[in-house]
């Protein structure tokens, strides 16, 4: 396959992956701030800075309003990060590997830009903004639906699902880190109500919250909720689910093209920094270095994925 047509498929589905992580961010900090509307600018902040578009945001805006954030983050296309710029740029990038796509998912890309294009037209009304965010969930499942029902099993389907999982390994790590780490006042609240009232603001953000409730036995405190959030792989948002993944997508690629390239080993590593740990040692290490560490290595694991697949060629 052409580095060119690789990275098309890579980044379409980074981008639909990144629409829905935005949508559910701004769904959390919508519910943060009706219900707690003493600190709704410090939660609409934590939203800017989990998506790493502080600097941006402040260039053009002052204050956390949230009829300013959300506009900036949904429909602002000054704002490359907006709901609608990454849903353009997934359609232009489907455009491009058209011919590697079943109509069906063609259909489902092309569908979504143009009722985002629609539903994104105008200001959203607070009354509507949940509706508006749950569309733009959906038509993201729609479009992997689509995928997992009609997309031969072959590297065309390992690219997509590549793009996916080191897009959600990246935001379900920043989510845990900034929504946590830089939102506890002092150390001190470690362990308190606002600590686990806080996790679980976690777990809601990433539609974890009955699974929670069904997979673990403990109550919702900060040790269990980060252990599920970061090592259970039967949650398919945790960190460990989203580096098997990446795993298995390599995997499946150095099958295909008999060939293993630096970015299989650097997957490895990732993964195995999740395995057989638990989450007292992750703890005493300093869950915010933890983190920051993955990170960083989930970034450069995406950088060697463009080099070894030439997707600038």
């Amino acid at each position: 396959m052409l580095g060119k047509t690789a990275g098309g498929l890579y980044w379409m589905f980074r981008s639909l992956e990144r629409a829905e992580n935005t949508a559910r961010l701004i769904e959390a900090g919508f519910r943060i701030a009706l219900t707690r509307s003493n600190s709704a600018e410090a939660e609409w902040r934590s939203v800017i800075v989990t998506l790493a578009a502080q600097s941006a945001y402040e260039a053009a805006h002052d204050g956390y309003d949230s009829a300013q954030v959300v506009n900036f983050l949904l429909r602002e296309t000054a704002n490359p990060s907006s709901v609608l710029s990454i849903i353009k740029s997934a359609r232009d990038n489907a455009r491009t590997v058209r011919t590697a796509l079943t109509t069906e998912v063609w259909a489902a890309v092309n569908e979504t830009w143009m009722l985002f294009t629609e539903l994104l037209r105008d200001e959203i009304p607070q009354t509507e903004l949940p509706a508006v965010l749950a569309t733009i969930r959906q038509q993201s499942g729609l479009v992997r639906g689509a995928l997992y029902g009609t997309m031969l099993r072959n590297d065309v389907y390992d690219f997509c699902r590549l793009g996916t999982y080191v897009e959600r390994m990246d935001n379900t790590a920043r989510l845990i880190d900034v929504k946590y780490y830089s939102l506890l006042p002092a150390p001190s609240f470690v362990g308190s109500r606002l600590d686990n009232v806080q996790w679980e603001t976690i777990l809601r953000s990433v539609s974890a919250h009955r699974s929670f409730r069904w997979a673990v036995e403990e109550d919702f405190t900060a040790p269990a909720i980060a252990a599920f959030l970061i090592l259970d792989r039967r949650m398919p948002r945790s960190l460990a689910y989203s580096a098997c993944e990446i795993v298995r997508s390599l995997g499946n690629l150095a099958e295909d093209y008999e060939t293993r390239h630096p970015s299989h080993d650097l997957a490895d590593a990732l993964c195995c920094q999740l395995e057989k740990r638990d989450i007292t040692s992750i703890f005493n290490e300093g869950l915010h270095d933890f983190i920051t560490r993955l990170i960083g290595d989930t970034a450069g694991l995406a950088r060697q994925v463009e080099t070894d697949f030439r997707f600038a060629g």
